[in-house]
C-alpha cells in the first residue's frame, strides 16, 4: 500500500482517545512517544505493539507503512499529553509497546576490537541512559551491561532520549555486574574503568583489543567493588578549569576515542 493510500485507510478507523489523565501503560508493557521513538520500535521486528495514539499531522511523519490491521487511534495533541510524562515532547505519536527481551551478555560481547562493551555502574538518571546508548549506537558498542537493582527500566524517557537507539544497542541486564566484569575478562576484554583521579589518560590505557569501558555514576563514581574489577583506569584530558563532564558525555567522547584508536 502506498503511503497516501495508507493515510486514507487509517483515517476510516480514527476514533476518540480513551484513558484519563496519567493512564499508565498496562503490565509488561511501556508507552514511548516522539517521531523518532516510535518510528524505530515500529522498524524493530522484536517488537510486540498494543496500540498507537496518532494526531494526523504526526502520522504523516512515519517512514514506511503500517500493517492495515494495525491498532490506531487517532488523538488531538492535548489527549496525547495524558498519555505520556508531562510536558514530554510527543510529535503527535504514543506508542504502546511489550517491553524488550533482554541481551545475554555471551551473546552480543564477542571479543570484537572495533565493538567495545559499555558498563553502566549506578547510572540511574534515565536521560543520561538514553543518551549513552545514542552515543553506543554511533560509535558501534557491541552492548550497554547494567545491573538490575540500580538501573532505570526500559521507558518512554530513555527511548526519547536514545532517539531510535533502544531498538538497535542490546541492554544487557545483569544480577551481579562483578561477574560480568569477570566474564568480559574471560571473554578477553580489556577493561578500563573511567575516573577523574587516574594518572593515565583513556588514550594512554586503551588496548589494541577488545574494550570495555566501565563508567560510573556522577558524583559517587563506580563502586570499590567494580574498581577492583578493571583492568586499568583512565581520565579524560580535560581542562582543569571545569571539574569532571556530566557521564553521558564522558561515555560519547570514550566511545569516540575507542573507534579511533588503532585495532588489531
Amino acid at each position: 500500500m502506498a503511503k497516501g493510500e495508507r493515510k486514507r485507510a487509517l483515517r476510516g478507523r480514527a476514533g476518540r482517545m480513551k484513558g484519563g489523565r496519567g493512564s499508565g501503560a498496562t503490565p509488561g508493557n511501556v508507552r514511548l512517544w516522539g517521531r523518532h521513538p516510535v518510528e524505530a520500535a515500529l522498524k524493530n521486528p522484536a517488537r510486540q505493539h498494543n496500540k498507537l495514539w496518532a494526531t494526523r499531522e504526526g502520522i504523516a511523519t512515519l517512514d514506511g507503512d503500517l500493517p492495515e490491521d494495525f491498532p490506531i487511534e487517532y488523538a488531538d495533541p492535548s489527549d496525547l499529553g495524558r498519555l505520556v510524562a508531562k510536558d514530554a515532547p510527543h510529535q503527535g505519536l504514543v506508542l504502546e509497546t511489550a517491553a524488550l527481551e533482554g541481551a545475554f551478555l555471551n551473546e552480543v560481547a564477542k571479543g570484537d576490537p572495533a565493538r567495545p562493551v559499555v558498563i553502566l555502574d549506578q547510572v540511574t538518571d534515565p536521560h543520561n541512559v538514553g543518551a549513552i546508548l545514542r552515543s553506543a549506537a554511533a560509535f558501534g558498542a557491541a552492548c550497554i551491561v547494567t545491573q538490575d537493582r540500580h538501573a532505570p527500566p526500559e521507558s518512554g524517557v530513555i527511548a526519547k532520549s536514545a532517539s531510535g537507539a533502544l531498538e538497535t544497542v542490546p541492554w544487557v541486564r545483569v544480577v551481579n555486574l562483578a561477574r560480568a566484569l569477570d566474564e568480559l575478562a574471560e571473554i578477553g576484554y580489556w577493561r578500563i574503568g573511567m575516573t577523574g583521579e587516574a594518572e593515565a589518560t583513556m588514550a594512554e590505557a586503551m588496548p589494541t583489543g577488545a574494550l570495555a569501558i566501565v563508567m560510573g555514576a556522577e558524583g559517587e563514581g563506580m563502586r570499590h567493588n567494580i574498581a577492583a574489577h578493571c583492568d586499568a583506569h583512565a581520565r579524560l584530558p580535560i581542562s582543569s578549569s571545569i571539574e569532571s563532564l556530566n557521564v553521558s558525555n564522558a561515555a560519547a567522547i570514550a566511545l569516540y576515542a575507542a573507534a579511533t584508536r588503532v585495532t588489531e
